[in-house]
């Protein structure tokens, strides 16, 4: 089955994050957590490090209305991690309530840069950046 999912990064702290992610979302991951140091090596390859062998190499999570995130760890071997305002998760929860709860439990450690009010774009909005640096949107047209 086709589906769309949402790719995160992270700098040594995505099982952190997905773990977090999962007790707000109340779902539980596709499949396991597959670690760098899972793969076989490939020839003339030197053993991993056992700090980077650790490290999340993909795990995937359903939140809301069908789309999964999905992520890893990006070691710096890999290139240079900037995180920023490269990616927003926008949200639209069927009620304010769900709007609320999903709010407050992303804001626990992170920046609230609007809290949920009615807007006229959208009946109740808001954004935040989470304690990952991950900015999500909140959109309940419901009042």
């Amino acid at each position: 089955m086709a589906r769309t999912s949402l790719y995160l990064h992270f700098a040594g702290n995505a099982e952190e994050a997905f773990l977090f992610y999962r007790s707000v979302f109340q779902t539980e991951f596709i499949g396991p957590i597959v670690r760098f140091g899972d793969l076989p090596p490939q020839p003339g390859q030197p053993p991993l490090p056992a700090d980077q062998a650790k490290l999340v190499m993909n795990i995937s999570l359903p939140i809301l209305g069908g789309l999964v995130i999905m992520g890893n760890d990006a070691p710096e071997a890999m290139g240079k991690l900037i995180q920023g305002n490269n990616v927003t998760i926008n949200l639209e929860p069927d009620t304010r309530a769900e709007t609320d709860r999903l709010f407050a439990a992303l804001k626990e450690g992170g920046k609230v840069e609007w809290a949920p009010a009615e807007t006229a774009g959208c009946s109740y909005w808001g954004s935040l950046i989470d304690r990952f640096g991950i900015e999500w949107m909140f959109g309940c047209t419901v009042k």
